[in-house]
């Protein structure tokens, strides 16, 4: 990778670097096991599907800046509650709930496998690296403490940055900014198809949409993908070699 056509690579971090769905599932059965005393186990891999969902859009709300990150997380508690037969959480009860849940969330935060060594592969080529996430900047700064990707990956744009978040093309723009790059010779790679790849593509970034094996959180169709026009990978490991495959012969 000695000449790329590309100056840095922007990372988001949830189910990018750090294995967000496993802590996900993780803590879910946390509270299943607290709250949903009736539900069987063998149901807890549901309470993982319809967290991620967010049918609602709850979490997309919070990255518009149209409520809170309490407001949306204890919406999709009681909804979750209201699917698989919990009691309605009041606002204390909510305290209690996440208290249990964020321990358990936290406690399971890892990176996937393959994010430290390709960041190492990329930081050695000479390519400024860095995160934009959709979640509070202190908050994925401890999470990519927690990981051990810290060091490597410093947190640049979160939602609270500028107010609001992915898609909005100007998140990936100050996050050019910050990490020194110009749109044009900058990657951004994401694990959601519309609001990482396609919006990094039409912020004027190569949007690169990571497709990981394993239930997607929201369903794609073969046609839609090939519409974004943009470049699919399904682990981190691939993306050394589609950074070489920009470079013409």
């Amino acid at each position: 990778m000695s000449d790329l056509g590309v100056d840095g690579v922007l990372f988001d971090i949830d189910d990018t670097l750090v294995d967000t769905r496993g802590a996900f599932g993780s803590a879910l059965g946390v509270v299943a096991r607290r709250y949903l005393s009736d539900l069987p186990e063998g149901r807890y891999p549901e309470l993982l599907v319809h967290w991620r969902a967010d049918v609602e859009n709850h979490y997309g709300r919070y990255t518009r800046g149209e409520a809170t990150y309490r407001e949306q997380r204890m919406a999709r508690a009681n909804l979750m509650h209201a699917s698989f037969g919990g009691d309605v959480l009041d606002d204390a009860a909510y305290d209690a709930w996440d208290a249990v849940y964020e321990d358990a969330f936290q406690a399971a935060w890892a990176a996937h496998d393959d994010a430290a060594p390709v960041v190492k592969e990329l930081l050695a080529a000479g390519l400024a690296v860095g995160a934009l996430s959709n979640a509070a900047t202190d908050y994925q700064s401890l999470k990519l403490g927690r990981a051990g990707l810290a060091d490597s990956v410093p947190m640049l744009v979160g939602v609270d940055t500028l107010g609001f978040g992915k898609p909005d093309p100007r998140v990936f723009v100050e996050a050019c900014r910050r990490l020194g790059t110009d749109p044009a010779r900058t990657v951004y790679v994401g694990d959601e198809l519309d609001v990482d790849a396609v919006a990094a593509r039409r912020a004027g970034l190569t949007g690169v949409w990571l497709d990981r094996p394993g239930p997607r959180r929201v369903p794609v169709s073969e046609a839609e993908v090939a519409a974004a026009g943009v470049v699919v990978i399904r682990g981190l490991d691939e993306l050394p070699g589609v950074l070489d495959g920009r470079v013409a012969p």
